[in-house]
């Protein structure tokens, strides 16, 4: 039905306009309250009612009359109709019940304001007092007002059963609100008591930290102190350490002018005592022509130069190097001016000398016929020694060898006469210069090593200046050969004693130091021929097999004298035993054999050796033409062999390995025959290199030999 379906749209529609949301209770009647209490007018429809009205019913309105109007509709449509003389139709009931419900009920609540503005809006009669207005309603009006209650109720119904899900709603969301909080509350109490925990344990940390840092910089501040206290102690040793050098350098200041003190003093005593030289002597033989006077009045000159310095000295003021040097220069002259005095008279003596050669002569022409049967004789004692020649090996060494062996060491005894003055000196000063002399010659040996080149290089210059009269530092001072008339002398005995020396011990012990001391030892012999002959005499004497020698032991010799003639060392009645003296005579044939085979490469000088190979092959065929003895002669054919048996290869070639074949076939059985069972080492090493040698035709060279780029080096 149309109409039924437009009911709900009316109202609808009136639910939503103005008049619809004022406040309407149904209960106010039981509740004994006024109706229209707040209402100043009568709650009037919306324009469009009218229409919705004409719609619902198909008659026109029935007119109806009031008996007063106090209250007129504002809206629109229903003005038309109030104007129009139509009314709603009331009916008798409605009249009757003063108490009944007003005909329309827009809606159950409605807020103060909502109804102050309505009642702005709405028109007031014109007539105030008048009584209230009593409306009839049709019977349309009566059901659509009913419909409206129980639309009402219903919604009320709705409202309030919504309004009851929505307070549980509410109550469940309270709850859950309530257990979140109470939740999050217990969480925020656990987090402020964590957060109150770490800043107990921050604190409590800081609190260690700030301690160790306390304790740290304590102990830096401790360090510091003990950094400061070390500091100041080595500053005061330092301070005490400079007060004592500078004490010593004092005392050494006084002690080495004392020391020059007293040296100008000896300078000058021996100034006066060679002055006293330059004396003519009558009672000497000299020639009656020469003339004294230059040399003492240079003499006397130089005597006063030095007086000039000694006073100077003696007030306490110590005199300085220079005046030293002052007073030894006028010694040196005054040196030289003797020599040169006894010069001299030498030559007058020499003279004189030859003078008395010529008186004598006719008394050597008496001996010669003496003498001419003196030397039958010794050609007897010869011929009878070349038929026990032939008839076996030597027991000795030859003539000549002898003679050269006696010739050597009479030039060594000369030599060690010629300074016996320096040797047996008992003034400091000529001590003290004998020993720097000393150390200037052997330390330069001793240092010698197979390094390289230049620290060899370096002990030969050392040598060869201190040998050349020139000035050398030695152990922080300044010494020369020249400071003394023997001072040459002395240097050239002691420097071949300890070549052979360091042959004896250090070659001897380090079979590889022969090369390097022999290089030495043969670029000294070159540059000085008188350095040689005492290292010959030095080695012949401490090794007679190096000659080869075999002193035979003459009446009236001790057996102990007769152990170091061959060699040996005895010290308090005890001879050394059998391995260090074969040691000792190895080191030493090592060192000969070394010295014949090399050549200084620095001399710059041509022409032989001046103790080549060719002694070296001397040496050996003399040791053939000896009888053998047990022990030494296969030691000392073994070192000689292996140091210098490469040389003499490469020198003779077949000559040699006709001597070397001579040897393993003739003259080895005689070393084994003479050799007992506890002396076969030497032998056997013997044996194994000749055979080794015989079988590959070559004997290797030597491990330590020095080359070409060892000196380079």
């Amino acid at each position: 039905m149309p109409s039924e379906n437009l009911r709900w749209e009316t109202l609808e529609a009136l639910k939503n306009s103005p008049k619809g949301k004022l406040k309407y209770n149904p209960d106010w009647l039981e509740n004994g309250e006024d109706i229209l209490s707040g209402c100043i007018e009568v709650s009037s429809l919306s324009p469009l009612s009218g229409q919705i009205l004409k719609r619902l019913s198909p008659h026109p309105l029935l007119k109806t009359y009031s008996l007063t109007s106090c209250v007129r509709d504002t809206s629109p449509g229903l003005s038309e109709d109030l104007s129009a003389g139509a009314s709603f139709p009331i009916s008798p009931r409605e009249i009757s019940s003063p108490t009944s419900p007003p005909p329309v009920s827009i809606h159950a609540e409605e807020d103060e304001q909502k109804a102050e503005e309505i009642k702005e809006d709405s028109v007031v009669s014109p007539v105030a007092s008048s009584p209230p207005v009593i409306s009839v309603l049709s019977p349309r009006a009566t059901q659509m007002a009913g419909c409206i209650r129980m639309c009402e109720q219903k919604h009320k119904a709705k409202a309030k059963a919504e309004l009851s899900l929505r307070q549980e709603q509410q109550e469940r969301l309270v709850a859950t609100v309530v257990n979140r909080e109470s939740e999050q509350l217990k969480r925020y109490e656990e987090f402020m008591e964590l957060k109150q925990r770490q800043e107990y344990q921050s604190m409590r940390d800081m609190m260690e930290k700030e301690t160790q840092e306390s304790l740290g910089r304590q102990e830096k501040l401790l360090e510091e102190h003990k950094h400061r206290m070390k500091i100041l102690n080595l500053r005061l040793r330092e301070a005490e350490q400079q007060r004592q050098r500078e004490a010593e350098l004092e005392r050494q200041r006084q002690v080495e002018g004392r020391e020059r003190h007293r040296a100008i003093n000896a300078i000058q005593e021996e100034v006066l005592q060679l002055n006293q030289l330059l004396q003519p002597r009558p009672s000497t033989n000299t020639d009656p022509a020469l003339d004294h006077t230059p040399y003492i009045t240079r003499g006397n000159q130089l005597c006063s130069q030095v007086s000039e310095v000694v006073p100077a000295s003696a007030d306490g003021q110590f005199r300085s190097v220079e005046d030293l040097t002052v007073a030894e220069r006028a010694l040196q002259e005054m040196r030289s001016l003797v020599r040169n005095l006894q010069d001299a008279v030498a030559q007058a003596a020499e003279r004189k000398r030859k003078e008395q050669e010529e008186e004598e002569e006719k008394k050597r022409r008496h001996e010669e016929l003496k003498a001419q049967q003196e030397e039958q004789k010794k050609n007897a004692a010869r011929s009878a020694k070349e038929k026990a020649r032939k008839e076996g090996l030597q027991t000795g060494a030859d003539e000549s060898t002898l003679k050269w062996y006696n010739m050597l060491q009479d030039q060594a005894n000369q030599c060690a006469q010629a300074f016996d003055e320096l040797s047996k000196a008992k003034d400091t000063q000529t001590k003290k210069l004998k020993m720097e002399l000393q150390k200037a010659a052997t330390t330069p040996v001793s240092q010698i090593a197979n390094i390289s080149g230049a620290p060899l290089r370096e002990a030969f210059d050392k040598i060869d200046k201190l040998l050349s009269n020139h000035p050398v530092t030695s152990a922080g001072k300044t010494v020369s050969t020249s400071h003394h008339p023997r001072g040459l002398e002395f240097v050239s005995y002691k420097l071949a004693e300890k070549f052979v020396k360091q042959g004896e011990e250090e070659v001897a012990s380090n079979h590889s130091a022969a090369f390097p001391i022999g290089a030495v030892a043969s670029g000294v012999w070159e540059l000085h021929p008188k350095i040689g002959e005492l290292i010959l005499a030095h080695l012949h004497k401490k090794c007679p097999y190096a000659v080869p020698h075999y002193p035979p032991m003459e009446s009236g010799t001790s057996v102990e004298d007769y152990q170091k003639i061959l060699g040996y060392r005895v010290e308090d009645s005890k001879v050394e035993g059998q391995d260090s003296f074969l040691k000792r005579m190895s080191g030493m044939i090592r060192l000969y054999a070394a010295i014949i085979q090399m050549r200084w490469p620095y001399t710059g000088k041509q022409g032989p050796h001046p103790h080549g190979l060719n002694h070296g092959w001397r040496w050996l065929a003399q040791i053939l033409n000896m009888e053998p003895l047990a022990d030494i002669t296969a030691t000392i054919l073994f070192d000689f062999l292996e140091v210098c048996g490469n040389a003499l290869m490469k020198q003779y070639r077949g000559q040699f390995w006709k001597l070397i074949l001579l040897i393993y076939e003739e003259y080895f059985p005689r070393i084994e025959a003479v050799t007992s069972t506890g002396q076969m080492g030497s032998v056997t090493r013997l044996k194994q290199f000749l055979e080794t040698s015989l079988r590959t035709k070559q004997i290797p060279v030597p491990r330590s030999e020095l080359g070409s780029a060892f000196f380079r080096s």
